[in-house]
């Protein structure tokens, strides 16, 4: 193939469907054997087989660490075939490795792809998000609101009561303060034990999911793929970087970042077309797990792309033998 710069996200779409399927079918024998090392490994290997099938000059930005940290899919490896159109890959093989290995629900595949320069390199530090669904005007809720005042404006912007609202949040001890806060609105909450990528899509499709805003502190890099899933679906996301030392300062500044109070909208966090790929591995609200038969492995995968809006759901029956 020729070396082109041109993003052909329609005949790419496929293809990226393709590498995060063979992460969750690799990652499908260790769910609920509690081995959380072995079955993100299992999803890296077949994730980057994969992606080094396509014909694309592909960088990893978001990934699985800094090149000393992690031997595949580390920050700024390149993949593909090594011709055809420049592109940013921001990755999860496995997100949800404790989902996994607990057999326990909403873990998930992830990969997400646009022209080069297209997307966040966000640093692994932690990110304050907030996150709602489409229709709603900009600014209905933003970062300096309160976590109380957010859900009472999204219920007077749905026509609600707060008491119809429905938060998801990342439980864990830092959040405890948010959840009392949001429970004095009336609100219900729903608590996820990892995998944030998905606790932001939910967001997307309240009506099939029930869970109408997402927010609290989380991984930097997921706030990127879940930008890149709203970039598609509709719906809006703000981030703000989180620094615990200078430590944390350094890779954001390594990773081209000058202003560390600056809060991220979606279009800030992935500036052009996108196209997004997801795999069941447990079952979850969004998609199915993988479904075992004789001779058989079943994924369900949500493909999307920002240029057209199109969301598609794909079954695929994967022979075993």
């Amino acid at each position: 193939m020729a070396r082109t710069n041109d993003f052909n996200d329609r005949m790419l779409s496929l293809g990226l469907a393709r590498v995060s399927e063979a992460a969750a079918l690799a990652s499908a024998k260790l769910i609920g054997r509690g081995d959380e090392k072995a079955a993100d490994q299992a999803a890296v290997n077949a994730m980057r087989d994969q992606l080094n099938k396509l014909d694309i000059r592909g960088t990893v930005v978001i990934g699985e660490g800094e090149r000393d940290e992690a031997p595949m899919l580390y920050i700024g490896e390149e993949v593909g075939s090594g011709t055809g159109p420049e592109v940013d890959i921001a990755l999860d093989p496995l997100e949800g490795t404790t989902l996994t290995a607990m057999d326990m629900p909403n873990a998930l595949t992830v990969i997400a792809m646009g022209p080069r320069g297209s997307m966040l390199h966000a640093p692994d530090v932690y990110m304050d998000k907030l996150a709602i669904g489409p229709g709603f005007r900009p600014g209905v809720v933003t970062m300096d609101m309160s976590p109380s005042e957010r859900v009472s404006a999204l219920a007077a912007a749905k026509g609600c009561s707060t008491e119809d609202i429905t938060v998801c949040i990342l439980q864990r001890p830092r959040h405890e303060d948010m959840i009392a806060e949001i429970r004095t609105t009336g609100a219900a909450i729903r608590l996820i034990t990892d995998g944030d990528v998905a606790g932001v899509i939910h967001c997307a499709e309240s009506e099939l999911t029930g869970i109408d805003m997402y927010m609290g502190q989380g991984g930097a890099p997921e706030g990127v793929l879940a930008a890149a899933a709203l970039k598609c679906m509709g719906g809006q996301i703000f981030g703000r970087l989180l620094f615990r030392n200078d430590d944390e300062r350094g890779r954001a500044t390594k990773a081209g970042i000058t202003n560390f109070d600056r809060v991220y909208t979606r279009d800030d966090m992935v500036t052009g077309d996108v196209i997004f790929a997801a795999t069941g591995v447990t079952d979850g609200s969004i998609l199915a797990g993988i479904k075992r038969e004789v001779g058989y492995l079943t994924t369900e995968t949500i493909l999307m792309r920002s240029k057209t809006g199109s969301v598609r759901r794909m079954t695929y029956r994967n022979p075993t033998r």
